[in-house]
């Protein structure tokens, strides 16, 4: 199901998924994958009619006065970067809408003759957040020596619908290679890319791995991002509510809220759907 293009030798690759789609609240995890990736090239790649329901994952067409230049096709594609003597391989791409297991199976079968000797998923969940806090970044992992002491990991039993790195997860832990995954918790309210989270994610993937991984500009655009959304709830009273109680609930160390009281705040934070913040 992949083309496999020329490489070179690898040193301990991690291999780092993100998809865009189910758990991409803000963008943070494709985003996130993307800068890690950088301008690295494309090693691998997979066949998007395998993969995709066109009428759910159309094409991109673009027009130049008026005549049609190019049609883009959704793909899931490897990308390869070296820092420091370590490689990063980046998968990423729309979720594909077919063959998750074959998709999967391929992958694993990938990952085994790279050498991948870790995965690393990372995805948004929205939440009852601030944007004026930090952002909590939510840990799981194929086994329990890879979450931490200190990390922030869902208690108990839980069962969600699941995304297509998940899926990917399940087949290359049977190949032996462990998995972790980093989820941020993006503010319910933010339309758009979360820089913030996107941050969160970057450095947390530098830290778990030791890999120094440059942020560029993305803690510049965070900061603006700030910004932008401070003046915004600024001119809306129910905003800045909001906001508050999420701020309280984050000094209380209780940062849990019932699906009817975040479909609530939506619900009134979000009446008219056009604008944003």
């Amino acid at each position: 199901m992949y083309e496999l293009h020329e490489t070179s030798d690898l040193t301990a690759p991690v291999l780092v998924v993100a998809f865009e789609g189910w758990v991409g609240a803000g963008s943070v995890g494709i985003t996130a994958a993307g800068h890690i990736a950088g301008e690295g090239p494309v090693i691998a790649s997979f066949p998007p009619d395998l993969l995709y329901d066109y009428r759910v994952s159309r094409p991109k067409a673009t027009f130049i006065e008026g005549r049609l230049q190019d049609l883009a096709w959704p793909s899931v594609t490897v990308k390869h970067r070296s820092i420091d003597g370590r490689d990063l391989l980046v998968l990423s791409g729309p979720e594909p809408n077919w063959q998750w297991q074959k998709f999967s199976t391929a992958v694993a079968d990938l990952a085994a003759a790279l050498g991948i000797v870790e995965q690393i998923s990372l995805g948004g969940i929205p939440w009852a957040a601030p944007h004026t806090r930090p952002t909590v970044v939510v840990t799981t992992a194929s086994q329990r020596d890879l979450i931490g002491d200190h990390a922030n990991t869902p208690e108990g039993k839980l069962q969600v619908p699941a995304a297509i790195t998940l899926a990917i997860e399940n087949y290359l832990t049977t190949q032996g290679i462990p998995a972790v995954g980093f989820w941020a918790r993006v503010p319910h309210y933010v339309r758009g890319v979360y820089h913030p989270g996107v941050v969160a994610l970057v450095e947390r993937v530098a830290a778990h791995t030791g890999i120094d991984i440059p942020l560029g500009s993305l803690v510049d655009d965070a900061s603006a991002q700030r910004r932008q959304l401070a003046a915004a709830i600024e001119a809306r009273p129910e905003a800045r509510k909001m906001v508050k109680r999420y701020e309280q609930a984050v000094e209380a160390q209780d940062q849990v809220a019932s699906g009817q009281d975040i479909a609530d705040e939506i619900e009134r934070f979000l009446r008219d759907e056009a604008e944003g913040l």
